[in-house]
């Protein structure tokens, strides 16, 4: 006999896209069920580079010492070098991410070297900690009914849950994606790839020529080498669709990594070899009722600069933060139609950009605009004694920045009655000036950091203030009454 459960939200895919949005919401007291088709989360480093956005995203978890831990110190520069133990000798190009003097004026939170696979169960060991979330991995979907009042889903052990909302976050080949009838558009087989991971003391090679990513031109093993961690290693060979080298064999992958390194003596030890196809493509929608798409199943986008997982875990969290307000009467359900107004033209923008033939120009930090556009300055301030940064400051409600002088404006907030909380930050004149605010004004702000609304000096009044409040977020769903 089907059995039946309920649960407010749940989230198939166990990536890094279904895990921030699991941890968004389960954070804020939301029942959470988190299903996975595999038993165990994988072993493959896949991506590596983790953005400023998504390291500020992990930062807000309380999570971002222990994400450093599990990876490597680099720069952030594509290097080009005949051989890893030539490193010394070879030249550097723009990755697009920001250098470290770059990061340091614009985020408390830098990029981070960290492969996939310690990101991954850091996110999930914290969505464990959380009293809301159950999370159940070796189960599949097979199929998907909307309801009227939400969707339910069934699973491969004959059981059903009910769900208010439906997040799919269950990769390139989503089964939920199929099941909704969302159709992918876009290019396919752009280029097929061969990969090998292993370890190795390649680090004693390379010196002090540490980068994100090695562009190897020896003619016998030109390919990519990409650090995963201390002694772990990615190397790739890539080529056209039909080239032959997504069938090269683990002998001729094994004999090329020493080549690659410089080192006839190195003695790689192999852990894997996959081969995988780089694809361009977006989803025709985001939403199916109240099911949802993020990551790989709402977007594909090829290696080329680093921005399929961060797209992914900046999905997790939009959406997450605003499940969260709907689910807790802070606002209408209509403030779920921003998510994918707001999230798609960046996915489009960043898979664009990653289909781009190899060896287009990059500049310093061209993905930035990107990765933290929109959100208000980081700036280092003083809170209770420590030093923090402006976005470190930010609430699961809305945020009242203000100038050194907040009373005007917590008289107005006082009278202010909603459901929707908005906590009062006050910032001395300095920092106040770097998030544009002057002469007595105010600025209101999302948990995202994106701009709700400014309030202009004088207009602290119980009017105003409301008014701010009810149309900050888009499209003016917040319960809010002056």
């Amino acid at each position: 006999m089907r059995t039946h459960e309920e649960t407010e939200v749940l989230i198939v895919g166990a990536g890094p896209g279904g895990l921030t949005a699991a941890v968004a919401l389960a954070r804020q007291g939301i029942a959470v069920t988190l299903v996975e088709r595999r038993a165990e989360l994988s072993s493959l480093p896949r991506a590596t580079g983790v953005s400023i956005r998504s390291m500020e995203v992990l930062r807000s978890f309380g999570l971002e010492s222990e994400i450093r831990a599990g990876g490597v110190d680099v720069e952030w520069q594509q290097w080009f070098c005949e051989t890893l133990v030539r490193a010394g000798e070879g030249h550097g190009v723009p990755s697009g991410f920001p250098t470290r003097a770059q990061s340091a004026l614009v985020t408390p939170a830098p990029p981070a070297c960290v492969p996939q696979d310690h990101l991954e169960p850091v996110l999930l060991e914290h969505l464990s900690s959380l009293g809301t979330a159950r999370i159940e991995l070796g189960t599949d979907v097979t199929g998907v009914e909307q309801r009227s009042d939400g969707l339910r889903v069934s699973l491969g052990d004959d059981r059903a849950i009910d769900a208010r909302y439906l997040i799919a976050a269950d990769g390139a080949h989503s089964a939920v994606r199929r099941a909704l009838g969302i159709e992918m558009h876009g290019p396919d087989n752009l280029l097929e790839a061969r990969t090998v991971l292993f370890r190795a003391p390649v680090w004693d090679l390379v010196g002090d020529s540490a980068y994100v990513l090695y562009a190897i031109q020896h003619p016998d093993a030109q390919g990519i080498a990409l650090p995963a961690g201390r002694d772990r290693w990615l190397y790739a060979a890539m080529g056209p669709v039909g080239s032959g080298v997504a069938t090269f064999s683990e002998d001729e992958m094994t004999r090329r990594i020493p080549i690659a390194a410089g080192d006839a003596d190195l003695d790689p030890q192999i852990e894997r070899i996959g081969s995988f196809t780089f694809a361009a493509q977006m989803a025709e929608s985001y939403r199916a009722g109240n099911a949802f798409l993020v990551g790989d199943a709402a977007h594909r986008a090829t290696p080329r600069g680093g921005t399929g997982m961060n797209t992914a875990i900046h999905d997790g969290y939009d959406l997450g933060w605003k499940l969260s307000w709907v689910l807790k009467g802070w606002a209408d359900p209509e403030l779920l139609d921003s998510y994918e107004r707001e999230r798609r033209p960046l996915a489009e923008h960043n898979v664009a950009q990653s289909a781009e033939p190899p060896g287009t120009p990059r500049e310093d930090g061209d993905l930035l605009h990107a990765d933290i556009g929109g959100r208000i300055a980081h700036a280092w301030t003083k809170e209770a004694g420590q030093r923090v940064s402006t976005l470190d400051l930010l609430g699961p409600g809305l945020t009242l920045f203000t100038g050194p002088d907040p009373t005007a404006w917590g008289d107005a907030l006082r009278m202010v009655r909603g459901r929707l909380p908005v906590a009062i930050r006050s910032l001395d004149v300095v920092t106040a000036r770097a998030l544009g605010i002057r002469g007595g004004s105010a600025l209101l702000v999302r948990p995202d950091g994106a701009p709700a609304g400014w309030l202009a000096p004088g207009a602290a009044s119980v009017f105003s203030l409301g008014a701010a409040i009810r149309g900050s977020i888009p499209p003016a769903g917040v319960r809010q009454a002056a």
